[in-house]
């Protein structure tokens, strides 16, 4: 079975210290699910998620996580030019 790469940046990676979890984090993940689902498994608070990004691309939390995907929760608060650039403004649009 693939591992699951769990990443989390800004305040979320204090968070992922607090609990002592090493980076990246391998959660245990043996069926799809919704990064919403995960961030619950987790127990990260969603107002806490702005975007996530899944092997490299900016998505939203209905997005589908694989085992075997590469996860990063990204915090509110990234500066203007990186969200242009990172797609945030694109998928904050497409979730409504």
């Amino acid at each position: 079975m693939a591992l699951t790469e769990v990443r989390a940046f800004g305040d979320l990676e204090k968070l992922f210290a607090d609990r002592a979890w090493p980076f990246p984090y391998h959660p245990d993940l043996t069926e799809s699910t919704s990064a919403a689902d995960l961030a619950e498994k987790l127990s990260i608070p969603r107002d806490r998620i702005e975007t996530v990004f899944v092997n490299g691309v900016a998505r939203g939390l209905r997005t589908t996580i694989a085992p075997g995907d590469r996860v990063a929760f990204v915090p509110p608060g990234t500066p203007g030019p990186y969200r242009v650039i990172l797609g945030f403004p694109q998928e904050n649009k497409a979730r409504g």
